[in-house]
């Protein structure tokens, strides 16, 4: 149990590990998907390449946008690519390396179905039965052209009356499977020697560069999802202290109103709440608290989030805040303990 708890855990605490689960599902899902999928040819000329083809490639092409939709990294990596430059260079290797990874796990599906496809055969029988030389069969010696397109185009409907129990279309359908799986296992073995030439050769080259794309993508994803988890943090913070200016703001009208009818002394004023005690293995939740609470208004709210956009912060931390952060240091009040919160929150 512990096992499985340790994994559930460093499936949630890494991107990359979720980013390949939902790649390994969708690539069980296709597998599922292709051996449900009821096939059925046309069995006529002008549609049957159309059909097959379409077969072929339409659902690689679905199954690769939704590698790209589940993958949270293309979405940082856009927006990586789109941002200003601010107070942060952008580097194209970093988005590079960042494109390499998510094509690569979105092409994953696509690519089984298209091996799934090759290999079973069907697909090109259907889109290539019109396309077979007729000289390459004897039993076809004897037909007309329009009497051998008909055939042809027959050939994927083994039940078909014209057809049936016929050898010339038990030949050229199993030319044509035939054809489909020399080049399904081709295509497989290419794809076999590309990947351990890549996994081989990669530790004879010098691995700083792929080093430093690799820690500041992951950078890059880490700091946008830390953001998003501060905001979040911020915005309860902040939502619970207008709740709090609300109440105390309509406990004063009450009493202006002559609305209260209990005395003052059964009803003391509200005091703010007591602070959590300070957490030895976090020395710094009290300072990041506090970092939070100076943000108390929404126009410096909408600035730091603009600030955030337009400006990203150096990436180093020997620079003073004040270099680049000074934006909002002109309407950021300071907070005191002997001050009641609602005076600070402007709703």
């Amino acid at each position: 149990m512990d096992r499985f708890r340790a994994l559930f855990q460093h499936f949630q605490s890494s991107s990359e590990s979720v980013t390949n689960g939902l790649c390994l599902l969708l690539v069980g899902l296709t597998i599922k998907l292709y051996s449900s999928f009821d096939f059925n040819c046309p069995c006529l000329a002008h549609y049957n390449t159309l059909y097959g083809l379409g077969l072929l490639l339409m659902p690689p092409l679905a199954l690769f946008l939704c590698g790209l939709l589940v993958n949270r990294q293309s979405v940082v990596m856009v927006e990586e690519w789109l941002r200003p430059v601010g107070h942060r260079r952008k580097d194209a290797g970093i988005i590079r390396f960042m494109c390499s990874s998510v094509l690569q796990r979105a092409l994953a599906a696509p690519l089984v179905w298209i091996l799934l496809a090759l290999l079973d055969g069907k697909c090109l029988v259907c889109a290539f039965s019109n396309s077979v030389d007729p000289e390459k069969f004897l039993d076809l010696a004897n037909m007309t052209p329009s009497q051998v397109q008909l055939f042809l185009a027959k050939v994927p409907c083994k039940e078909d009356e014209l057809v049936r129990d016929s050898p010339a279309r038990k030949a050229v359908s199993r030319y044509l499977r035939c054809l489909s799986q020399a080049i399904g296992w081709s295509f497989t073995l290419l794809l076999i020697v590309a990947a351990f030439l890549a996994r081989c050769l990669r530790p004879c080259f010098d691995q700083t560069v792929f080093l430093q794309r690799r820690y500041w993508s992951n950078y890059v994803d880490l700091e946008q999802k830390l953001f998003d988890e501060t905001c979040c943090e911020h915005a309860r913070d902040f939502a619970h202290r207008c709740v709090l200016h609300f109440f105390a703001s309509m406990r004063g009208e009450l009493q202006a109103w002559g609305l209260r009818r209990d005395p003052v002394s059964l009803c003391p004023e509200p005091a703010e709440p007591p602070e959590p005690p300070e957490d030895p293995e976090d020395p710094d939740g009290r300072c990041r608290k506090t970092h939070l609470r100076a943000v108390c208004s929404r126009e410096q709210v909408d600035s730091l989030l603009s600030s955030w956009y337009c400006s990203k912060p150096p990436l180093d931390l020997t620079v003073s805040p004040g270099l680049w952060g000074a934006g909002l240091s002109h309407r950021t009040p300071v907070v005191t303990s002997g001050t009641e919160l609602f005076q600070h929150t402007d709703v």
